[in-house]
């Protein structure tokens, strides 16, 4: 995997402070899309042990929040064994439900929930993660009014919750 951008504090994409990796390679190609340029797979540095040393000594500080992954797709099936590592380095260092070192993990993709839960290869990944906001920009349902997303078609979806029911169970709309 190639990433294209690691912010080490990022307010826009998720709740609080956060480090947010930016994953090269997309197929969605939509239409308004903030970062084309990370559409393709060989875009920016390769992601590497070193890389994902640097995410978890960036999340340390505890005035960070969580880690968010966007892209790019961070959830194409040619990203996934690499997310799936630094989600699971992640996890080890700072466990759910752990008042005084726990972070929370966001992921932003253009896939929608269902597609995810039909796709047995995405389900790993979607185990580590706490906030999916799901589905493709689409510029013609562009909206400044939406939390957290860029279009109004975009969920903000609970991904353990919806895990556990076997459907998309939104935050807040």
């Amino acid at each position: 995997m190639h990433y294209s951008e690691l912010k080490p504090h990022d307010v826009a994409n998720g709740t609080g402070v956060r480090v947010s990796l930016f994953c090269s390679g997309c197929e969605h190609a939509c239409p308004g899309c903030f970062n084309p340029q990370a559409w393709q797979f060989s875009y920016g540095k390769p992601f590497t042990d070193e890389t994902a040393a640097q995410v978890i000594e960036l999340m340390r500080p505890k005035h960070i929040r969580g880690l968010t992954l966007l892209g790019g797709e961070p959830l194409h099936p040619r990203n996934r064994a690499a997310v799936l590592s630094l989600l699971v380095q992640v996890r080890q260092q700072f466990p759910r439900g752990e008042v005084e070192t726990g972070k929370d993990i966001w992921c932003y993709t253009g896939y929608v929930f269902e597609e995810l839960l039909a796709d047995e290869g995405a389900h790993a990944v979607l185990a580590q993660i706490d906030v999916l906001v799901d589905g493709r920009f689409m510029q013609s349902r562009k909206s400044l009014n939406t939390r957290f997303r860029g279009s109004d078609n975009q969920r903000v979806l609970d991904c353990n919750a919806s895990l556990r029911t076997g459907r998309a169970v939104e935050i807040f709309q």
